[in-house]
């Protein structure tokens, strides 16, 4: 006679009660096992199919640093900007670079307006932490300032008169890195974890911004998106896939 399965476990971690058939705690990320339990199969039944879950990065407990770390420049540069307007031409791509070549990373961090500044960071301190968690501080540094670097490049590239400022290239990209797994799962019918709901929401907030804010140049940010997704899907088909 087989025992009926516990209704909860314990994370020790945060202490909170989680469900048995899963390996990682939503709440604050600590491993609970190496595996999930198999379902109870009832008696006369055919095999249980197992929950796979989608293939990750070694997840991290540490605090997430470079995230923290991006979020405070932003910060700061904003502060600063308020307290000398004019340093922000000096920040940001208005028009050709002629040899500025350092504007296509400052200009990630300059931001004119104050809701371009709060959806955006707010977006990064989201998804730059899932990433972090999930792939580490390296692949977030790189994929964020990357992805910036990239948009601008593309957008100086392609207008004779570009405007490039603030990092919403940054937040799609880490956003989109971060939303392949579950997306995967989800076309599979698998279990995530995840909010597609509440991502693509976000998404298409930081997608609209450029439609009020011209300084937020949509080819920047939806090249951001288009590197993430592309850098997730690598990590997700090189990472080893847990059932």
């Amino acid at each position: 006679m087989s025992s009926a399965p516990d209704l909860f476990v314990v994370c020790k971690q945060c202490g909170s009660e989680v469900s048995p058939y899963i390996t990682e705690c939503p709440y604050c990320g600590h491993r609970l096992r190496r595996r999930a339990p198999d379902l109870p199969r009832e008696k006369g039944t055919g095999p249980q199919r197992r929950l796979r879950r989608p293939r990750l990065g070694r997840p991290t407990d540490s605090r997430p640093y470079v995230t923290i770390l991006l979020v405070a420049a932003s910060c700061v540069v904003w502060v600063v900007l308020h307290a000398k307007p004019t340093l922000y031409l000096d920040m940001a791509i208005f028009g050709p670079l002629h040899g500025d070549w350092w504007k296509l990373l400052t200009s990630q961090f300059a931001y004119g307006d104050g809701l371009y500044a709060f959806v955006t960071l707010v977006a990064i301190a989201i998804f730059g932490w899932l990433c972090e968690r999930r792939h580490g501080p390296a692949v977030v540094l790189a994929l964020a300032l990357g992805a910036g670097v990239a948009g601008a490049l593309v957008a100086s590239a392609v207008y004779t008169e570009p405007l490039v400022s603030g990092g919403n290239a940054a937040a799609l990209a880490l956003l989109g890195a971060w939303v392949v797994p579950d997306l995967k799962a989800a076309r599979a019918g698998d279990y995530y974890e995840g909010d597609l709901l509440g991502a693509a929401a976000i998404a298409a907030l930081l997608l609209a911004i450029p439609f009020a804010r011209p300084e937020a140049s949509w080819l920047a940010g939806v090249t951001g998106g288009v590197l993430g997704l592309v850098l997730g899907l690598g990590m997700y088909r090189s990472g080893p896939e847990e059932r």
